[in-house]
């Protein structure tokens, strides 16, 4: 069968995407559509086609057996936003896909049996049948709402003439107005409406992309959990100096009640990236102080840091417990961030141990210095650089010695591309007892994974348990935690904990 755009056609949905989005088959030709559940019929209209696959809207739900978790969105412009690409879907059923999604891309990309295997349809190394690794329950939320402590909103001008913020409707730049998000921060919002006031008060023009003019950019905000504070960063398509000086003090007067720390930054390149390299703070030193547990982190407005700190803590007590920890182990962390990992770790090892960071942004490297001071930490070392260029350079192994090349354990926290060829060709070398995998995509983790097991040489791995964690409610996006066991005997001259 051949389709066009613009056609309607009645599909039946038997699947979600790695997105959220449901996905029907007509004659073998797949279709992905928003907004729609498996087990529904309904009714779509076609956009755009590709030779073995198209994308289609919703046009009608013509059937939604109770089975599929179809609810309403509490938010209105949800559909349109994207941000939330599940609120039409109940939170337990959100779950059992997240479940499936990780499960099914690591079964089939990364090759792990997971079910009592058939010893000849396990192609991977990692799947004997003698050790069948754990497939955990996910972790989710009790209450799955507000729970984002950080946002970026860009500013721009309304069709009726008023600054709005909010968030870009799905492969777009068109700006949905939002007066309440239910995933943001409860103070967000207040913060959001006084500064808009000011630029209305003040005559401030909010940025034309198109034309590269106006002033205000985006609204950046993030909150630390435990004390409430909160940080707001404006980004300005202008010099800080300028801004500040005819702007400066209205805004801190009208926001300090608002917030602990505001920052000025600067973009004037045409660019998606948010942030610009010139970074001032006029009210606080720009900094946040937040707790995950007993540890405390300082947080720059540049650093990486989980958006879910309720299930950040459950996060890194899951890979705290994946890791094994006794004491005394030597432990890298690569993707170190600002040490929030590094922290846990560093204060299970003790001081016999060593934990040793890599990070390629320096921000975040002067943070995770800064935070093992916090924390009165003294066996903890960070490095900045690509963590594929760092392990095994000549000046780690000058400053550290040798024997941190044969580490216990090695945490990998990657971004969603994954972890770099070069850096796991370097992790097989170390040939670590164990490595605890932190993904934020199924697939790479699977990609990964699967290297991993296959090994190089005498050393390859095992995996022994996963374990996804729901960071990010009413969204397609998963977090999942892999613990891979070495299987092979490595060289006689490596220190093994066991």
């Amino acid at each position: 069968m051949t389709f066009k755009k613009n056609q309607i056609v009645e599909l039946y949905i038997d699947d979600l995407g790695t997105n959220g989005e449901g996905i029907g088959h007509i004659d073998g030709y797949a279709l992905f559509v928003v907004g729609a559940l498996p087990g529904e019929r309904v009714r779509v209209g076609i956009m755009k086609c590709k030779k073995n696959y198209g994308f289609a809207r919703l046009v009608e739900v013509l059937e939604s057996p109770a089975e599929a978790g179809r609810i309403q969105p509490r938010c209105e412009v949800a559909r349109q936003c994207g941000g939330c690409s599940l609120q039409h879907m109940t939170y337990e059923k959100q779950l059992a896909y997240k479940e499936k999604k990780v499960k099914d891309c690591l079964e089939r990309i990364g090759g792990v049996c997971f079910e009592s295997p058939v010893e000849e349809d396990c192609k991977s190394g990692s799947t004997a049948v003698e050790n069948v690794p754990q497939f955990q329950n996910i972790i989710g939320m009790d209450e799955p709402w507000y729970y984002r402590n950080k946002v970026q909103l860009p500013v721009r001008m309304g069709k009726d003439g008023q600054i709005v913020t909010g968030f870009f409707a799905g492969r777009t730049h068109d700006v949905i107005p939002v007066d309440e998000c239910f995933l943001e921060n409860e103070s967000f919002r207040p913060v959001v409406g006084t500064f808009i006031s000011i630029m209305r008060d003040m005559g401030i023009a909010p940025y034309d992309e198109k034309n590269h003019t106006g002033i205000v950019r985006h609204i950046y905000i993030r909150s630390a959990h435990i004390s409430g504070d909160v940080m707001a960063c404006i980004v300005v398509n202008s010099d800080i100096d300028g801004f500040v000086e005819k702007y400066g003090e209205a805004i801190v007067r009208e926001m300090s009640d608002k917030v602990s720390t505001i920052l000025v930054n600067s973009n004037t390149e045409r660019t998606n990236v948010v942030l610009g390299r010139e970074m001032r703070a006029i009210y606080g030193d720009g900094n946040l102080i937040d707790n995950i547990g007993d540890m405390k982190y300082k947080i720059s407005p540049h650093s990486f840091y989980q958006v879910n700190p309720v299930q950040t803590e459950k996060l890194y007590n899951t890979a705290l417990e994946f890791a094994g920890i006794r004491g005394g182990e030597v432990v890298w962390d690569m993707y170190c961030g600002i040490g929030t990992i590094s922290l846990f770790l560093a204060d299970k090892v003790g001081a016999s141990g060593k934990v040793i960071g890599v990070e390629i942004v320096e921000d975040a490297i002067k943070n995770a210095k800064e935070n093992a001071r916090l924390n009165g930490l003294k066996n903890t070392a960070f490095y900045c650089g690509a963590a594929e260029d760092v392990v095994g350079s000549r000046e780690i192994i000058e400053r550290e010695g040798e024997e941190v090349m044969h580490p216990d354990v090695v945490v990998v926290d990657p971004p969603r591309k994954g972890c770099d060829a070069s850096l796991l060709a370097t992790i097989l070398k170390m040939a670590p007892a164990r490595v605890v995998y932190v993904s934020c995509d199924p697939a790479t983790l699977a990609r990964d994974v699967k290297i991993l097991c296959e090994g190089e040489g005498e050393v390859a791995y095992s995996v022994k348990k996963v374990r996804p964690v729901d960071m990010f409610p009413w969204s397609g996006h998963v977090e999942s935690i892999a613990l891979l066991e070495r299987v092979s005997n490595r060289k006689a001259d490596a220190k093994v904990h066991n």
